[in-house]
This record gives C-alpha cells, structure tokens and sequence, in this order.
C-alpha cells in the first residue's frame, strides 16, 4: 500500500530484460556480488537468471514528508538518522539473512521492502516480478487468465525455493504466497515480516487505483469500494492465520495509534520501515541466534550459556 509520501531513495532493484538477460539498475559505486538464481515454471517456461547484489549499508537516507518548513526539514532527518542506526543494530543479528514481506495485496511490501534493502545494504525483489519475467507475461492478472491460479502459485513457490538459496535479500510476496505450507518452508530460512494493514485502509486504496491489476479482486460492476473490502474481508479470514506465521508482526494501525493519528494514511513509508527494523532487531534478539555462511542456525555461546545456567 501506498502511504503516505515516498523516501528520495534509489532502490537497488533487478531490473531483467528480454530472455532471461539480467540487466540491473547497479550503483556505479558499488559492484554485484552473488550466486545465481534460476526460476523455471511446470509447464518448461523460460528460465529466469538473476544476480543478487551485497553491499555495504549507505548512508543517511533523505526521508521527506508531505508537509513543508523547517520542521518537516528536521522531522525528516531524524527520520533518515533513525532508520539508520535501527539497520545497524539488526544487522549484526541478521548476519545475512533474507527479509520476506509478506501481507495482503496493497499492504506496501513493495514499497516498505525497497526502503529496507536500501538502508541494510540488501538487494530487493518482487516475487510476483519474477514470476512475469519468468512465464514471459507482462502482469498476473494476464497469467491468470490464460493459464490458471494454480500454473501462477507453482511458478510463485518456485521462485521463492530459489530466492531462499540466496543472502541479503528483502522480498515482496504476493499476497496470498502464505497459503502454500511449502512457500514457508522456504521463508523460514530466512525471517518473516507481516505489514497488517486495516481492510478499509486497503480497500480505499484499492478502489482509488483500481483492480485490474489484481486478479482475485477485480470486479466488472458495482461500487469499487464496497467490493474491495468483501473480497478482503473473505481473503482474510482465509489468510489470517497463515499471515500469524510471520516471525514478526508490523501493525500499521498500531503505529498510527501510537504517533496520534486517527487514519493510517498518514503514516510514511518511513513509518512503517522504521516499526518493521524495531521488531525485526526484537525477533533476532530474543532468539539470540546467528547463522553461518551456509545458512544454518546455531546459538551463540552467550545465549547456550544462558539456557544452561
């Protein structure tokens, strides 16, 4: 979901050409670093290469709100300085780890996700991205509708099987990616964010920019609004549980709550960026775990001690 107003940033996103060539938005100061991933539907679609990058974190972001004055001016770069020393401190605890967004269509994982990988030094993918570049279609609604839900889901979990071999990645899911047991599988090598969003809030914003871009929502007749939030209020209650999964849980109208706002629409993408790097640092901490090169998990000695004594 769209809140709010941006962060001037630029995102290190993949960006893949036709057939299958990688062609990446890189920093010039920067160079790629990483293995390769291989994505290939059921059916023999084309086989999708992409490099992931691993860099140092930047510097101080410019977040900018959508007032003016010296004080917007000053609120932003505590904000910048803020969402800087929260990715420090996870960082270490991360040691790599890959970041999954996952929350209902319109949640703002995309949008939160490219905010996160800047600050932490990671690379940032969307899986429904890489399922289109993959299948060669321009949109999941089109592969819906010629293939099947089904032929999308299979190409989704593929993508998120080869993503989950990889390192210092943020990932925007698609929103109903937690349905499958086997797409956890692969999420939990890595560590799990919901970005819970007030249906209203996401219904508005879905009947303002419309739903032919969203399969499961899109509606030939009738009040756009009205229709949005049924189908969510349905998709919900069918993904609640699965979205509780999440090893942490990012509530937007908790945020808003706390900063006095009565609409989660005045909340920044910054916001939420910020509240998602407080309970990721909470999740790595209170497990007290580090992970080695290869992924796997161990205690460290101070918390094996702990659990000893």
């Amino acid at each position: 979901m769209e809140v709010g107003a941006g962060m001037a940033t630029q995102p290190r996103t993949a960006v893949l050409g036709p057939g299958g060539r990688r062609s990446a938005l890189l920093s010039e100061e920067r160079r790629a670093r990483a293995g390769s991933l291989r994505i290939v539907g059921p059916a023999g679609a084309a086989a999708l290469a992409v490099r992931a990058r691993q860099a140092k974190p930047v510097a101080p972001l410019c977040c900018v709100k959508a007032s003016r004055g010296d004080e917007s001016s000053h609120s932003s770069a505590d904000e910048a300085l803020l969402l800087k020393h929260k990715s420090e401190e996870v960082l270490f605890y991360l040691n790599g780890r890959c970041i999954y967004l996952v929350g209902m269509m319109g949640s703002g994982k995309s949008t939160v996700g490219k905010i996160l990988a800047e600050v932490l030094g990671y690379s940032f993918f969307d899986s429904d991205k890489l399922v289109e570049q993959a299948v060669g279609m321009p949109s999941v609604a089109q592969i819906f509708n010629v293939h099947s839900e089904a032929f999308f889901r299979d190409n989704e979990s593929s993508a998120l099987r080869d993503l989950s071999s990889m390192r210092r990645l943020v990932v925007a899911t698609g929103g109903g990616a937690v349905i499958r047991p086997v797409n956890w599988k692969y999420m939990k090598k890595g560590l799990s964010v919901w970005l819970d969003v007030p249906l209203d809030a996401l219904a508005k914003r879905i009947a303002q920019v419309g739903t032919a871009s969203r399969p499961l929502l899109d509606q030939p007749s009738g009040d756009p609004y009205t229709a949005a939030f049924s189908k969510l209020s349905m998709l919900a209650e069918q993904r609640g549980d699965a979205y509780a999964n999440a090893d942490a849980r990012v509530s937007l109208g908790e945020i808003a709550a706390k900063q006095g706002h009565g609409d989660v629409s005045k909340l920044t993408p910054t916001d939420i960026a910020i509240e998602a790097l407080h309970k990721i640092g909470n999740f790595v901490t209170e497990h007290s775990t580090t992970y080695g090169s290869g992924g796997d998990l161990h205690v460290d000695s101070q918390s094996r001690r702990m659990q000893e004594s």
